[in-house]
C-alpha cells in the first residue's frame, strides 16, 4: 500500500463496495497469503485457489468488516481454517480410496470368478450415467485429469466437477453392490 492509503481507509472504501480499493488490498495480501498457504498445503495450484476463495468471500462479506480490528489476523485466520478444512477433506478422501482399493482386493480373493461379472456391471452401471457425468467420470479415472483441469476445459466450476464424481462413484457403487449380493 502507498503512504497515501492506510490499510484503515483501504477498509472503509472496500466495505463501502469500491471494487479499486479491494484491488489494492488484494495486491498488498496477495503474496504474503500465497506464501502462507503454499506453507500448509504444499501445493501452488491449491494454495493460489484458496487465496482467490477467501478474497472472494472477503468481498462478499465485506460490510461485516471491522476496520477497527486487525484485518491481517482476520484473512490469515481464515486462510488457515479454509487450509486445515483442504487437508482434512484430502485426508478423508485418501482414507477413502485405500477402504475401496482393500475392499476390491478382498473381494477379488474371495471371488476371483466374479471379476468378469464384476466389469460387465461396472461397465452397464457406467452407460446409465449422464452423458456429462459420464464424460467427468471418464475425464478424471481414465486419463488422471485433476478438478481443476476438468472444470477449465469444460468450463464449469471445480465443485461442480467434484459433485459430479461424487454422485456417479456412489451411483456406481451403489449398482455393482447390489447386483452382487
Amino acid at each position: 500500500m502507498t503512504v497515501n492509503y492506510t490499510l484503515e481507509s483501504v477498509l472503509h472504501q472496500v466495505i463501502q463496495g469500491d471494487p479499486v480499493a479491494f484491488a489494492k488490498l488484494y495486491r498488498h495480501y496477495r503474496t504474503p497469503a500465497l506464501k502462507f498457504c503454499t506453507s500448509l498445503l504444499k501445493d501452488t495450484e491449491d494454495a493460489e485457489n484458496m487465496v482467490h476463495d477467501v478474497f472472494i468471500k472477503i468481498w462478499e462479506r465485506r460490510a461485516t468488516i471491522n476496520p477497527s480490528l486487525n484485518f491481517n489476523s482476520y484473512l490469515f485466520t481464515c486462510l488457515r481454517n479454509l487450509a486445515f478444512d483442504h487437508l482434512k477433506q484430502l485426508e478423508k478422501s485418501q482414507l477413502l480410496k485405500q477402504r475401496y482399493v482393500e475392499r476390491m482386493q478382498v473381494m477379488n480373493n474371495e471371488h476371483p470368478d466374479d471379476e468378469e461379472a464384476r466389469i460387465q456391471l461396472l461397465q452397464v452401471a457406467i452407460s446409465s450415467l449422464s452423458e456429462k457425468r459420464k464424460l467427468i467420470l471418464r475425464m478424471n479415472v481414465e486419463d488422471g485429469k485433476s478438478y481443476q483441469e476438468i472444470a477449465e476445459m469444460l468450463r464449469i466450476s471445480k465443485n461442480t466437477v467434484k459433485n459430479q464424481l461424487v454422485k456417479a462413484k456412489q451411483l456406481l457403487r451403489e449398482k455393482v453392490d447390489f447386483a452382487l449380493i
